[in-house]
């Protein structure tokens, strides 16, 4: 598997700037770029699609960029700065449309860092943007991803068995079905699909998880099933529908004034877990709105989220 730096080659993008301007993606603290399919991701239908990176920001001290037209799904690798032998893969949402670079992708992988964890980026296939079996690529995308960064932990000097997820919005979607579901992967392609496709615990944040009315995040479920999903499509990509006794630890925290994704997702998903005996923390805000992340959580009890987060981390024994 070849690694290499993001600012150039196949790995590289244009961002455009809110004034349309162009400009090299610059990406601090990221050491290695990992693509998931050293022969191109299966099931592609549109060899013209085209990748993009729009800077959602108006401050210019403040980053917010949002990447579409994804055909090289890739992990970002930013290392530990004092390893400590464990490591995350994050998630960012995005709901379906994009990818949220910054405040859920790399503000996230670079905190982990700061806390001694190897933490691995995931940019996945949009389903949206032609591919067959489109419901299924971005947890396709996640599970190789788990795949991957334990074949390279020695590399990247984290124990395998201490590799966890985190997943924000639809990334949270995306991390609940693949560790879920993480027996079905495509036909393996290489040894790294020899590794446990299961993480060691998974956390979602402020997760989409039904597919189905009235809980559905509508341009979510659009863009990942089609205008007119089947009630077998809705319920076999709803994970609280789908959770079985062999299901990781989960984390879950939202905030209950979130507008854009009910909380009542994140209830469901707790129920679902806590009926079938599977280990769930879960953490509730009053305020918070939907996609803080790890950005200006200044927010009374909001603010706490990253450190009750590494706190479990320590207790499942990632970090």
């Amino acid at each position: 598997m070849a690694l290499a730096a993001f600012g150039g080659g196949a790995a590289s993008a244009a961002a455009a700037s809110p004034g349309g301007a162009t400009a090299t993606l610059d990406l601090a603290g990221v050491s290695d770029t990992i693509a998931l399919w050293p022969h191109g991701a299966p099931g592609d239908l549109d060899p013209n699609r085209i990748e993009q990176v729009v800077e959602r920001s108006t401050d210019t001290d403040i980053r917010d960029r949002a990447m579409s037209g994804i055909s090289n799904p890739r992990m970002l690798v930013v290392r530990a700065r004092q390893p400590k032998g464990g490591a995350l893969v994050v998630i960012p949402g995005g709901g379906y449309r994009h990818i949220v670079v910054d405040k859920e992708g790399l503000e996230t992988a670079r905190w982990a860092a700061e806390n001694g964890l190897t933490a691995f980026v995931l940019f996945h296939r949009l389903p949206g943007e032609g591919w067959a079996d489109r419901a299924n690529v971005p947890s396709r995308d996640a599970q190789r991803a788990v795949r991957l960064a334990r074949h390279h932990a020695g590399r990247y000097r984290f124990d395998p068995a201490r590799l966890a997820m985190i997943g924000f919005s639809a990334g949270g979607h995306v991390a609940a079905e693949a560790s879920l579901n993480a027996t079905s992967a495509n036909v393996p392609v290489d040894a790294a699909d020899r590794e446990a496709g299961t993480p060691a615990c998974t956390a979602l944040l402020y997760p989409v998880v039904s597919m189905r009315e009235p809980l559905a995040h509508a341009g979510s479920r659009r863009l990942l099933l089609g205008e007119r999903p089947t009630a077998a499509a809705e319920n076999a990509h709803s994970p609280d529908r789908n959770v079985s006794g062999n299901a990781p630890p989960f984390f879950l925290a939202h905030a209950e004034d979130d507008g854009a994704v009910s909380v009542q997702n994140t209830l469901a998903m707790r129920d679902a877990l806590k009926a079938k005996g599977i280990v769930v923390e879960t953490h509730l805000f009053a305020k918070g709105g939907h996609g803080f992340g790890m950005r200006r959580i200044d927010r009374g009890a909001l603010s706490l989220w990253p450190q009750m987060f590494l706190a479990w981390l320590k207790e499942h024994g990632i970090a």
